[in-house]
């Protein structure tokens, strides 16, 4: 019997670096509403009540880029600078230019914007096809959020983070063996009263009880006390959580972050399109789970090689499967956006909580090969 422990972890979306990914993908949501061919890479750094954000937008889209920041803090609820970030006080810094001419003389033809590779994954281990404690991570993640929001945990504020350990036998999620829950409170709420709340009303609404045991071991806050939170506390940067929007470390990453590029980007349009195809491969029964690996050079449109591991669970041949990938799907740039409909004003939907096992998520959608 081999049996390990794998951890996971997510973050809630006042988090300084997911707060970053979310200003930027609000932008890129933006240029996409006004103008679909819109060329987007942003950057946004969060600081002490300040944000910076710069970058590339080629796009005919008009709008205040300062009021859509500021609503976007807002509402996440960071409206207090003494403890976090106040939306009404801080300052925004903009330094935004136009696509190099170098870059779009590639994209234009319809080639990659950049060279790279990127990763898909899928497992047979939960419903939606992710790994365990990454899913449950998210989940947890997600309620702390809910419960600050519908104020039935009204002392919350919005920086928070989950971490979640699996005991694995034989490759079989066998049980929870921690959950540690880190979440940013008010300062006149005693500890005791946060940890009864969030088991309550946070794991205890999330967490299967079967998978949970009297050896399960449950920290919240363990530092005993976290008041100081978002920006003021710790910087943030946009795409500084790939791990956390990807598969929780359980499956390899290519390195390219998501947030605040259109999907001329293959870092983002290439990895939706290898989730999309290694969740197919495992939902039609070739394999229990699934790794892809497609590479490309910037200007070229085709991948320069495709790599599939099955992990020996495959039910045919990995070569086999490398040729009904290759048959099945257009893998160039404007294949996929076209496949995948990647010019739509999606990618708020996506910032938080995991880019894959969201329900209604073009790539998420399960077709017969």
């Amino acid at each position: 019997m081999k049996k390990y422990y794998f951890t996971s972890e997510s973050v809630t979306e006042g988090h300084p670096d997911k707060l970053a990914d979310l200003i930027s993908d609000t932008i890129l949501d933006e240029c996409l509403k006004q103008d679909k061919n819109s060329r987007v890479a942003v950057e946004t750094f969060v600081s002490t009540n300040k944000v910076t954000i710069a970058g590339q937008i080629t796009t005919k889209a008009e709008f205040d880029i300062d009021k859509l920041v500021r609503e976007t803090i807002k509402e996440i609820g960071y409206d207090d600078e003494t403890v976090d970030m106040d939306y009404r006080t801080c300052k925004i810094d903009i330094n935004i230019t136009k696509q190099s001419q170098d870059i779009a003389m590639g994209v234009d033809t319809g080639g990659a914007g950049d060279q790279g590779i990127m990763f898909g994954y899928a497992s047979d281990e939960t419903e939606n096809l992710m790994p365990y404690a990454i899913d449950l991570s998210h989940k947890l993640a997600k309620r702390l959020a809910e419960v600050r929001k519908q104020k039935i945990i009204p002392y919350l504020r919005p920086d928070g983070k989950v971490q979640v350990t699996i005991e694995y036998e034989n490759e079989i999620p066998k049980r929870i063996d921690t959950i540690l829950i880190s979440a940013q409170h008010k300062a006149d709420v005693d500890m005791e009263t946060i940890k009864k709340d969030i088991l309550q009303y946070v794991i205890k609404e999330t967490v299967p009880s079967n998978m949970m045991d009297n050896n399960t071991k449950i920290y919240i806050n363990p530092t005993g006390r976290f008041v100081i939170g978002g920006p003021l506390g710790d910087t943030g940067l946009t795409g500084r959580k790939i791990i956390v929007d990807t598969y929780g470390g359980y499956a390899r990453n290519g390195g390219g972050a998501f947030s605040g590029k259109d999907a001329s980007k293959v870092d983002r349009a290439a990895a939706y399109m290898l989730r999309h195809i290694a969740k197919n491969i495992v939902a039609n029964g070739y394999a229990k789970k699934c790794e892809i690996q497609v590479s490309y050079a910037i200007g070229m449109k085709e991948p320069l090689s495709i790599y599939i591991n099955t992990f020996g669970t495959g039910s045919k041949p990995e070569e086999e499967l490398v040729e009904l990938i290759k048959n099945k799907f257009d893998l160039t740039p404007n294949g996929i956006i076209d496949y995948l409909g990647l010019r739509e004003p999606i990618y708020t939907k996506t910032t938080n909580y995991g880019h894959f096992g969201k329900k209604n998520l073009p790539w998420e959608k399960v077709i017969e090969l």
